[in-house]
């Protein structure tokens, strides 16, 4: 899996991991902080690398205002990688391990003022991810996320996050509601 960010997104999946300690998955998790159509090669040409030994590839992003999201998305089905996007931005997915929210966000500002309600201190706890605080509410941002769009659809509607499917795929079936 690449993620398009250095800090937020890499930290919670790597402890996600830890957490649920599912041994049937072997995950790598790379950065890649470029334009998305650049991670969509990136992801394809590590996975490619890598020969049979991965089963799926994923890609976890934000829409933030990136110019060529339609094309990296469009790439990324012919490339075969899996897409996780949240839309406007992760934080959205963060906020809904602690309550639903469908109102439009206008941008991480917005998101991140909402999740400092639920984790005070958020912007300066950003580089560093404490996962304890979103270990218990993960199946219900699961749950809620399911909600927002349709798989693939992510892109087009605010608010939204394609992270639950990729949390299922991570978290073992026992621990899955």
């Amino acid at each position: 899996m690449v993620c398009g960010a250095k800090n937020t997104e890499p930290a919670y999946l790597r402890d996600l991991l830890a957490s649920v300690d599912n041994r049937a998955v072997d995950v790598k998790i790379k950065i890649c902080a470029q334009d998305p159509v650049s991670v969509v090669r990136h992801t394809a040409t590590e996975r490619n690398k890598a020969g049979d030994y991965y089963e799926q590839s994923w890609y976890v992003l934000d829409v933030d205002e990136f110019a060529h999201l339609d094309r990296a998305l469009r790439l990324a089905a012919d490339k075969n990688v899996e897409v996780a996007l949240s839309n406007p931005c992760f934080e959205l997915w963060l906020l809904l391990h602690f309550r639903d929210h469908r109102a439009p966000v206008n941008g991480y500002r917005q998101a991140e003022k909402e999740l400092i309600n639920h984790h005070p201190g958020y912007s300066e706890a950003a580089r560093k991810l404490d996962f304890r605080r979103y270990r218990a509410g993960w199946p219900a941002a699961v749950e809620r996320a399911r909600k927002l769009a349709k798989p693939g659809e992510e892109h087009k509607t605010n608010p939204s996050t394609g992270m639950w499917r990729l949390v299922r795929e991570i978290v073992p079936a026992h621990l899955q509601n």
